[in-house]
């Protein structure tokens, strides 16, 4: 059994002396696991980095078994991301969402060229939060569990749409929402083309986003959402939080 693909590289674990496990997805064959001969050694460790996209060859005696990697490097996605704090970040978290929710060996062509859109352009930086956050909605999407933003779950307004119910994924205008709205997720314009993207649509689309990876994709394996995907939470509501007080400030000026 082999095959040979592109394929971006997820996570990559040691293994024995030299070797390690690695975590990658492809097109046609999804996240596939396989041991990537001396890919912890100092002349392949560069190649076998989360975020990199390599031409992978994989080679088993039978389909069911773990199999080995061996990759030459196409695009160095790691590399390019570390120079800053943000596209590492959003690298990070990324590539821990594929690796943890999606399941093995099961092509996801969307997710897949999502991801290589994503790399290659992280160093661009924050203005990539609204392409990662549609990315995680197409994440939960094709494992079953995507969101319904079409029109407001009571009143059945396709406008005016600012709250999704964390039980069920659905949109709610503020009529609809009424004395709940407290206890509803805010939608971002920015996933319904009302309004431009900024910090703190990021902040709320990477909340409602994370819910319901936290939920549904990872709870129901029993798994917590990646710590790399909560800190990039974390980062970027710190980065909204001086804006929301300057707001405060004018507003009561």
């Amino acid at each position: 059994m082999e095959w040979d693909a592109p394929a971006i590289i997820l996570d990559t674990r040691p293994y024995g002396e030299g070797d390690a496990v690695a975590a990658v997805m492809t097109e046609e064959h999804g996240v596939h696991r396989g041991l990537a001969r001396g890919g912890t050694s100092r002349g392949k460790a560069g190649t076998w980095q989360a975020g990199n996209l390599v031409q992978v060859h994989w080679t088993a005696r039978l389909s069911e078994q773990l199999g080995s990697f061996t990759g030459e490097l196409i695009h160095a996605g790691a590399a390019h991301a570390m120079q800053e704090a943000m596209p590492l970040a959003m690298l990070t978290a990324i590539c821990a969402i594929a690796g943890g929710a999606l399941p093995e060996r099961e092509p996801l062509p969307r997710v897949f060229s999502g991801l290589l859109r994503l790399i290659p352009r992280l160093p661009l930086g924050e203005s990539l939060l609204t392409e990662l956050i549609q990315w995680e909605c197409v994440v939960l999407s094709d494992l079953g569990y995507g969101l319904d933003l079409s029109s407001c779950a009571v009143t059945g307004r396709t406008d005016g749409l600012t709250y999704v119910s964390p039980k069920t994924g659905r949109a709610v205008t503020d009529e609809g929402a009424g004395e709940w709205a407290a206890k509803l997720l805010p939608l971002p314009g920015f996933l319904t083309g009302s309004a431009p993207p900024d910090l703190a649509g990021w902040r709320d689309g990477l909340r409602l986003t994370g819910h319901f990876l936290a939920r549904d994709a990872f709870g129901h394996q029993h798994r917590p959402l990646p710590l790399a995907r909560a800190m990039l939470y974390d980062r970027v509501s710190a980065m909204a939080a001086p804006i929301a007080k300057d707001d405060v400030t004018k507003d009561a000026g």
